[in-house]
């Protein structure tokens, strides 16, 4: 079990996700594509970004891409799972 890397010290998700975008091309890949963009913390990695997503917001991650821009943060393009609308996790943060 030694090979198998543990998330160290993950309790809380929002450590890792920051806030949630809301601009006219987040909304538009969440309704066409399934997918949520948040501004994550700069450290976080993919696998720590699905984590935080699927702890946070009980979803069904399919994969993770990240970028980091001009400014210095660091953006993360969530693609859940077909049984997981956005959506719904949209509403549930109150951004629909």
């Amino acid at each position: 079990m030694a090979d198998k890397k543990e998330l160290p010290l993950l309790k809380d998700p929002f450590t890792i996700i920051l806030y949630p975008l809301n601009t006219e091309k987040a909304v538009r890949k969440m309704e066409a594509e399934n997918v949520l963009i948040f501004i994550v913390a700069r450290d976080a990695t993919r696998t720590a970004i699905k984590w935080a997503v699927e702890k946070a917001f009980n979803a069904k991650v399919s994969k993770v891409n990240t970028t980091i821009l001009r400014d210095g943060r660091k953006k993360a393009y969530v693609k859940l799972k077909a049984e997981t609308p956005a959506v719904e996790i949209t509403t549930q943060l109150g951004l629909t």
